[in-house]
């Protein structure tokens, strides 16, 4: 071989120009941001996030601080001024809070609510999914047809029965969409391992003596990982939008924890008076984070699994 390349200087050159294989992370970004729509609402996303978590910080008040709210300044419309010369630029509510802030202090109900239903119901769902699929016969036949049961009902229908049963609080709604979720994530992951159960490299591991939970977690569990993230992802915006329709309900959280939801509800019985702003700045915060998340989402199916590239 070094003789080859002694007399041919220019496949030397060639091999030493040749580039790099790119890594799988940075390949995975670069299709990531090929979609101008998924990169806006990846920073969408961020920033939606930072205002949430940075809200105590950059809120001009604390919303739920009686000794910060005056009555008088409630029902005031976008640009008004109050009292004290400060300027509500999305108006104020019917208890005289600051929309922008009351909205900054929702954002954070919701979303903590949100993802952390949404990733306890991944887990279980992910364990379910991987044990039906992996024991097979009269296990995966029972787990299956309790999915199928559930799956049959509307998420929000039984989020509904289990609130009437638990009431209301975080907590409990929380719990309440853990149990209306599960459900998803263990059919996806059924179906991946399922494909992944019956290749050559698992009953390797079976012949060789691993442990059932390794070949679960170490060998299948990472080639079910592409559409568990997917779905992960469109479910978190499910999540939030089905805890906003509960709290406009009234079933979901109090008044003392106010989410997005619970905004709007508040705002919905003056939309005839003509004070829109009271309801429609909450849902427009709600919807552009609903569609920011889907929009990622709809990218990451597209860059997981190539055959589905538009």
């Amino acid at each position: 071989m070094k003789a080859v390349l002694e007399k041919s200087p220019e496949l030397v050159e060639e091999v030493s120009t040749a580039p790099k294989a790119e890594s799988p992370f940075r390949r995975f970004w670069s299709d990531f941001f090929e979609s101008y729509i998924a990169t806006i609402g990846l920073v969408l996303i961020l920033l939606i996030m930072m205002a949430a978590l940075l809200a105590p910080w950059i809120a001009p008040q604390d919303p739920y601080d009686l000794g910060q709210v005056s009555v008088l300044d409630s029902r005031m419309p976008p640009g008004s001024e109050s009292m004290d010369g400060y300027t509500f630029w999305l108006g104020t509510d019917g208890a005289g809070r600051d929309l922008w802030s009351a909205i900054l202090y929702g954002l954070r109900i919701s979303l903590s609510v949100g993802v952390l239903s949404g990733f306890i119901a991944l887990l279980v769902g992910m364990v379910v999914g991987l044990v039906a699929a992996y024991a097979g016969g009269r296990t995966d036949t029972l787990i299956m047809r309790v999915v199928d049961l559930q799956l049959s009902f509307p998420a929000v229908l039984v989020a509904l029965m289990l609130l009437a049963i638990l009431g209301k609080g975080i907590d409990k709604i929380i719990i309440a969409l853990i149990v209306a979720q599960w459900a998803y994530y263990a059919r996806t992951v059924r179906g991946s391992a399922l494909v992944e159960r019956s290749k050559d490299y698992v009953e390797a591991a079976a012949c060789l003596g691993l442990s059932h939970g390794r070949i679960l977690f170490r060998h299948i569990l990472p080639n079910c990982l592409p559409p568990l993230i997917v779905v992960g992802t469109v479910q978190t915006a499910h999540a939030i939008a089905l805890e906003a329709t509960l709290s406009f309900l009234g079933v979901g959280l109090p008044q003392t924890e106010p989410s997005l939801g619970l905004l709007i509800a508040n705002g919905f019985e003056y939309m005839l008076s003509g004070r829109y702003w009271i309801a429609v700045f909450p849902g427009v915060a709600l919807l552009l984070t609903i569609v920011a998340i889907n929009l990622v989402g709809d990218q990451l199916r597209d860059v997981l699994n190539p055959r589905l590239q538009r």
